[in-house]
């Protein structure tokens, strides 16, 4: 029997009430409901049908009667609040240990061999938004050539460029020799090395999101993509999939498109061509565009144009076919700072016979055992529980 199954990350989306948010600085944090709070109430009419304002409390999403989907919570195991991290959770793969990070930039010995590897000095060397300190540095990095560097509360090394300074060849060359500095052998400094390419003049430059790259640690083992594709199904990977697991485990990569609505669109284009597996699909919008940059009604409409797509996608679907809509993290743009939250996320799943209440989760690997468990794939000893059973 041919079977699908569709997850959809909504990148940053998160619920709140994680029980060790304070630890985490977070205490307060709910994406969705203070995004719905600071707006006067979601606009998302066929999430509230599915059942997402039975899952949290949302300012304009009122609990559905019937929920068209089985709904609840998912509370992260893993030791961070980042992107890969609840990825990885979800596939099984759980970081009991947090990654490094650079509250105070990178160390000097660090930059100064990056400097000697790529012929280029660096500027900034700290936390910061991208988009402050791309408009902050800029010029300099215009007039001198050198890299722009940056992190944040994540375990990551950030490197900016404008492509009439370094073409994109060498910037994705120079992150690739700090990949192998600062993650080569059984040496792990970061978590990802990102090339952020960007364009335009001072006062409007532009991040070119289509030509990020995300150079990242490879899974320590095989995750529930790895069994999926070993079981001869496809897995597909649209948007930043194939960076966050290093190309493991996946059958074909759509890479990532300009928006959020190009990414459903490449959903929608794999869900009629597949013969049966898994579309994996990060929405990343919601973190990069409107958490990150702390803007909380363009994080409500970009929730309601995701929404307008959702009939698409429902219709889209047979029998056969399994959904689940979650999150990695929270990105709360009401919040303090420009970095992720530490909040439970939402969880979605729409087939299988009557929807139901699912709970609080312990972990996010339930999502991996409950794609496996459609497909008929033994789960391998990795860690979840099956949404459906």
């Amino acid at each position: 029997m041919s079977r699908k199954a569709i997850i959809i990350v909504l990148d940053g989306l998160g619920a709140g009430g994680a029980p060790d948010a304070r630890a985490f600085g977070d205490e307060g944090a709910n994406t969705l409901s203070n995004t719905a709070h600071a707006t006067g109430g979601l606009h998302a009419p066929n999430l509230q049908k599915l059942g997402l304002g039975n899952a949290v409390e949302i300012e304009g999403l009122t609990p559905a009667s019937s929920p068209r989907a089985s709904y609840g919570l998912m509370t992260e195991r893993s030791a961070a609040k980042a992107t890969l991290a609840g990825h990885w959770e979800m596939m099984g793969l759980i970081l009991k240990d947090p990654l490094p990070t650079y509250p105070d930039g990178f160390p000097d010995d660090v930059i100064s061999r990056f400097e000697q590897e790529t012929g280029r000095n660096v500027i900034g060397n700290r936390p910061a938004s991208g988009t402050q300190v791309i408009e902050e540095l800029g010029p300099e990095h215009e007039r001198t050539g050198a890299w722009i560097l940056y992190t944040s509360a994540d375990s990551v090394f950030q490197l900016a460029a404008h492509t009439d300074v370094a073409p994109l060849e060498e910037l994705y060359e120079a992150c690739q020799k700090a990949h192998a500095m600062l993650i080569g052998g059984d040496r792990i400094m970061v978590e990802r090395v990102i090339a952020r390419p960007f364009h335009g003049e001072a006062g409007s430059y532009v991040r070119e999101n289509e030509n990020r790259h995300d150079y990242g640690i490879e899974p320590f083992r095989e995750t529930y993509m790895d069994h999926v594709k070993n079981a001869g199904h496809e897995v597909v990977a649209v948007g930043k999939i194939r960076d966050i697991f290093d190309g493991k485990g996946i059958t074909r990569h759509l890479p990532a498109p300009p928006d959020d609505a190009a990414k459903v669109d490449a959903i929608l284009e794999s869900l009629e061509t597949m013969e049966s597996g898994v579309i994996f699909a990060n929405l990343v919008d919601f973190d990069a565009k409107y958490g990150h940059r702390r803007d909380p009604e363009g994080m409500a409409e970009n929730i309601a144009r995701f929404d307008a797509r959702l009939p698409e996608l429902l219709d889209a679907m047979t029998a056969n076919d399994l959904l689940i809509i979650t999150a990695d993290h929270g990105n709360d743009p009401t919040f303090r700072g420009t970095d992720h939250t530490r909040e439970r996320v939402p969880l979605l799943v729409v087939g299988d016979g009557e929807p139901r209440r699912l709970g609080i989760r312990e972990g996010f690997s339930g999502v991996g055992a409950t794609i496996s468990a459609w497909l008929g794939v033994e789960s391998g000893g990795l860690p979840g529980e099956d949404f459906l059973r």
